[in-house]
């Protein structure tokens, strides 16, 4: 039998780890990770013993911090992870400056690709970034480094949900080789599929239950299950919202919002954000979690049936990571990192399909 090819991830922009949680799950070796936010890289380092890891904006990046990790993985297939910030291309950034500092972050990452050649890219953000392709922003820019430095590339919108993560969530995923062809994954989960999607109680059902503001007490069975405070009217508000789906659209006139109740000078109703304050459903996926995904007023973030917003572990099983991965920091910069993250069971389907594609094709290269 032939020996299937070893993977060495260098994840850059890695956040707390989702992408390189999903590609060791898959069976990659995690060789290096950088990032800037030193909350987020005292998350990485504590779960990613096994990888260098880099605590530094990547423009700063020399030869001298990637050559010897190079170097010593120099048996294996390179691939480059670079899942940079979202925040210049979504659309609820609608007051973002014209030139936001972050959007250079992919041309900068292009360039280590440029300078090193690994033999695989993936990248992932969200869909509002494709908007950019026609034009000359950053994602056009990169593809045509691709097709300059001899890469095979596919792109496209995916939905998390057909890869088995427990929620909504589109993201623009691209993939690359300089081995040969090849095409984004097939879907795995929803109707007609090999897998159901799955639902917030696979996820989440057998967590015990706690109350806003609590933490659960054994924190090495369950690390990070800690849930929002909620002041005395949003309390009323999730006890009037009806469990497995309620929204505030339930509620009594005396806990409406008035940004959610004024009128327009036409006479019509600003209704806002339809999501806002609402339940999660049981047997349906999640809402896409955003950096805010522990508060009940940013979102259809509230627990199914018990009186508060979902937990930090409860949001970290959602976006797919296990148990014994454990977050550092404040409780809002656990959201943040979480929402952040490539969702784990992405990421891994991504993992494997890298895995097969090398060995069907590094024979050859």
């Amino acid at each position: 039998m032939v020996e299937s090819p070893k993977i060495a991830v260098f994840d850059f922009f890695s956040g707390a780890g989702g992408a390189s949680c999903g590609f060791r799950n898959a069976g990659l070796s995690i060789a290096l990770a950088l990032d800037s936010d030193p909350e987020a890289a005292a998350t990485y380092a504590s779960n990613f013993g096994e990888a260098e890891f880099l605590c530094k904006p990547i423009q700063s990046l020399t030869d001298e911090d990637i050559w010897p990790v190079l170097e010593r993985h120099g048996g294996s297939l390179k691939l480059f992870c670079g899942c940079a910030p979202c925040q210049p291309f979504t659309r609820q950034k609608t007051h973002r400056r014209k030139r936001d500092v972050r959007a250079p972050l992919l041309e900068a990452f292009g360039e280590l690709v440029r300078r090193w050649k690994p033999e695989l890219v993936f990248v992932e953000n969200v869909p509002g970034m494709q908007r950019l392709r026609k034009g000359r922003g950053p994602l056009r820019h990169f593809l045509r480094l691709l097709e300059t430095s001899n890469y095979h590339f596919a792109l496209g919108v995916v939905a998390a949900q057909d890869y088995g993560v427990a929620q909504c969530r589109r993201r623009l995923v691209l993939v690359a080789s300089r081995l040969g062809r090849m095409a984004l994954p097939a879907p795995t989960h929803g109707p007609g599929r090999p897998h159901p999607y799955r639902t917030v109680r696979n996820a989440i059902a057998d967590i015990p239950a706690i109350g806003a503001g609590d933490a659960y007490g054994d924190s090495s069975r369950y690390p990070n299950h800690r849930a929002a405070r909620l002041s005395a009217v949003n309390m009323a508000r999730v006890r009037a919202t009806p469990h497995d789906g309620g929204s505030r659209a339930d509620w009594p006139a005396t806990l409406q919002l008035e940004c959610h109740t004024r009128k327009h000078d036409n006479g019509g109703t600003h209704s806002g954000h339809t999501d806002v304050y609402g339940r999660m459903i049981w047997d349906r996926p999640a809402s896409g979690l955003t950096t805010r995904c522990i508060s009940l007023s940013n979102g259809r973030f509230g627990h199914p049936e018990q009186d508060r917003a979902i937990s930090v572990r409860e949001a970290a099983r959602i976006q797919g990571f296990p148990d014994s991965f454990v977050f550092s920091g404040s409780l809002n910069s656990m959201a943040r990192q979480i929402g952040n993250a490539v969702p784990v069971e992405l990421a891994e389907a991504f993992g494997r399909h890298f895995l097969a594609h090398a060995s069907i094709h590094w024979w050859e290269a």
